[in-house]
């Protein structure tokens, strides 16, 4: 193959893939790196023809006459993709940027308009000239390619025929290809929402357990201190019903009997109003303390059961968390497989799309 009467008009870097003809679904890779992809313009025979060589042996890649009939597709923000009905297969271009990969669609764009302008005077039967629409050589700089659409990745194409169909067919055909092409977003776009609440509902089932274990926590050491104050309250309760050991008085030698019985009576008496007050104040004491650590006690069992029902709440909305975030698994389970019968299907539709198209007229 040679280029010599041939311009270049248009180069970039780009990864190149190839369709794979058994499948019609994944993508072939043509080498590990990023080649040259060229818009060459054959002033001889009026013709424009995409080119990449690659390999040892400088073989092409890609050899790709643009036609009328052709239509690029940008099927994500760094991939675009065209079917040759002349080649009988599919080429994939994995740009650095958005930005080059903007600027290989427009130029597409331009040398399709420039080559149906160019069969339209060689079917009129005029001068042919260059109907390049203002094309200029332009090369952009090489990059190296961030991120593109590796073999892995399956995406659906269009297959375009040379030979054009009629109007009214054409029109039928881009109608029903707009309307599959909108429907697989439309199905990426709701697999992509229930991903994302999936995600969420995992995040507040974290949040959840977090929470759990922090009020069981605060249970735990609620019902150690309830715990101590019962113990208390019972020391308490012990030393209360204990009685306090009862003085007696010695007999001094040298006094009467009168005298000491008297003595004895008095004293008596004294420790009796003694004993008395001693024993109010101590009841009083110790059943004013006595109803503040049962009061206490109370408000810790109160408070014990105020967690213990917020635990239980705290359980129930786990186990509903965790019963969603099984119902959004499976929710999200069964659109990934509607959604690779929908894939499967427009492939299949558009694979008999392009053979009608083929077979039209």
């Amino acid at each position: 193959m040679s280029t010599a009467r041939e311009q270049p008009i248009f180069s970039t870097r780009a990864h190149v893939f190839q369709i794979d003809p058994a499948t019609k679904r994944n993508w072939i890779p043509a080498g590990k790196h990023a080649l040259t992809v060229s818009y060459f313009y054959d002033a001889t025979r009026n013709v424009y023809r995409i080119i990449s060589l690659g390999g040892a042996k400088v073989l092409a890649i890609i050899n790709s006459t643009v036609t009328p009939n052709m239509t690029f597709t940008k099927t994500s923000q760094k991939f675009g993709q065209w079917a040759d009905s002349r080649a009988n297969t599919v080429y994939g271009l994995g740009f650095a940027s958005e930005q080059h990969l903007t600027q290989f669609a427009e130029k597409f764009q331009e040398v399709k308009e420039a080559a149906r302008l160019a069969r339209e005077k060689s079917q009129d039967g005029g001068e042919l000239t260059s109907p390049a629409l203002g094309l200029t050589a332009h090369q952009v700089p090489p990059s190296p390619l961030v991120s593109a659409n590796g073999p892995g990745d399956e995406k659906l194409f269009r297959s375009q025929s040379a030979d054009a169909p009629g109007p009214a067919e054409r029109e039928r055909l881009k109608k029903m290809l707009s309307e599959g092409s909108v429907g697989e977003v439309q199905w990426e776009a709701e697999f992509f929402a229930l991903q994302d609440s999936n995600n969420k509902l995992a995040g507040a089932l974290r949040e959840a357990n977090a929470a759990a274990a922090q009020w069981r926590q605060q249970l735990e050491a609620q019902r150690a201190e309830a715990e101590r104050l019962r113990q208390r309250v019972a020391e308490l309760e012990a030393q209360a019903a204990a009685e306090p050991p009862t003085g007696s008085e010695k007999e001094g030698p040298g006094q009467s009997l009168e005298q000491l019985e008297a003595l004895v009576q008095t004293k008596d008496q004294e420790i009796q109003t003694l004993r008395s007050q001693t024993s109010g104040s101590r009841e009083a004491a110790d059943t004013a303390e006595r109803e503040e650590t049962q009061q206490k006690v109370q408000d810790l069992e109160t408070r014990n059961a105020e967690l213990e029902h917020q635990l239980r709440a705290m359980e129930r909305s786990l186990e509903e968390a965790r019963v969603e975030r099984e119902r959004a698994r499976a929710e999200v389970g069964r659109a990934a497989q509607l959604l690779d019968v929908r894939l499967f299907e427009l492939s299949e539709l558009r694979e008999g799309l392009a053979r009608l198209a083929e077979g039209a007229p």
